[in-house]
């Protein structure tokens, strides 16, 4: 089962592969453990498993990490070959080193349909510095193992976090998310010192899409809330853009007569750059020609509708998305739309 994970109190964008779907909605009877709880035995198998792993993909193997997958993982590896791929320049020579890791026991007899994890010592106003929160769906019975990971080379500071599942005697990749610490060299604090200053403009939209970032840059797994994102959550919650699509709201965009609906708008990063997301719905991509005008036009109206953007992102990508949910694509500089 291929990952389907709706954002819990936010949205994330990411390299992710994982096998289960994940929802934040409420369970009982999970537990978990952190490593200062685990026993000795247990503690090392799973330090020791994560470790292998992650060298294997710091060489690009993907092979020998599939044959260590659960089943399900491994008969759609496809992901997370990609995922490998992508992060290739900063795993390379990367030195990869435990940060911690959290034993989730949701032994039964059924998969659980909503399943969530506190972990740690939660205060009176929740989360605590050493605390950590997961939320799941659909879980099918078993011990699992959340591994954060920091991945350091030339390259700067790379997030890598495995799930792992006991199978038998043997902790087996279940889940692989890999993402950087910073965008051309600016961390979370960067972001939101920016986002704060952008709100203090005025320009709402990039408070909240830089607010994004900020939490994304701190957040190695989109299903595991800390003090930390939950305090970003809590700071940006009322700039919530209601002129935006958000979880499965769509929004309109009026484009020379002709009204687009848009499904999503976010910020990601492009090589170097942080650029603007859009993606809308069309009728039909298979138009070439017809689908780059189609974006260039979504693009042009969407900066002239929200001009502070300009402020903000290097460019925009608009992604057309038909029915079956093929898409093509378009990028134009910020310079290039006039």
């Amino acid at each position: 089962m291929k990952l389907v994970w709706r954002g819990w109190r936010n949205l994330w964008f990411w390299s992710a592969w994982f096998t289960v779907a994940w929802l934040p909605l409420g369970a009982r009877g999970q537990t978990c453990q952190t490593s200062g709880d685990l026993d000795n035995a247990t503690g090392t198998s799973i330090t020791t498993a994560a470790e292998k792993y992650f060298a294997m993909a710091a060489r690009g193997d993907a092979a020998s990490l599939r044959q260590n997958s659960i089943s399900t993982l491994a008969s759609d590896f496809a992901g997370v070959e990609a995922t490998i791929k992508d992060n290739q320049p900063n795993l390379t020579g990367a030195q990869g080193t435990v940060k911690s890791s959290f034993l989730l026991d949701a032994s039964g007899s059924a998969p659980v349909q909503n399943a969530e994890f506190y972990c740690g010592v939660f205060g009176k106003t929740g989360q605590t510095a050493n605390s950590a929160a997961f939320y799941l769906n659909n879980l099918p019975p078993a011990k699992y193992a959340a591994v954060l990971m920091d991945a350091n080379s030339s390259k700067g500071r790379t997030m890598f976090s495995e799930i792992l599942e006991l199978v038998g005697s043997d902790w087996k990749l279940g889940g692989l998310y890999i993402k950087p610490a910073q965008i051309a060299g600016h961390d979370s604090d960067w972001f939101l010192a920016q986002a704060r200053q952008f709100k203090a403009k005025g320009q709402m939209h990039n408070a909240f899409f830089y607010y994004q970032e900020a939490r994304s840059l701190v957040s190695p797994l989109p299903f595991m809330s800390t003090l930390t994102t939950d305090k970003l959550f809590d700071e940006s919650q009322n700039l919530q853009p209601t002129d935006m699509p958000l979880g499965s709201k769509t929004a309109d965009l009026s484009v020379g007569g002709v009204t687009h609906k848009l499904t999503a708008v976010f910020p990601q990063a492009v090589g170097n750059d942080l650029d603007l997301i859009v993606k809308y719905q069309s009728a039909n991509v298979a138009n070439a020609n017809q689908a780059y005008q189609d974006n260039v036009a979504v693009m042009k109206a969407l900066v002239a509708k929200f001009p502070e953007v300009r402020d903000a992102f290097a460019a925009v990508v608009a992604r057309a998305v038909d029915a079956s949910g093929q898409d093509y694509g378009t990028l134009l500089a910020m310079k290039d739309i006039k």
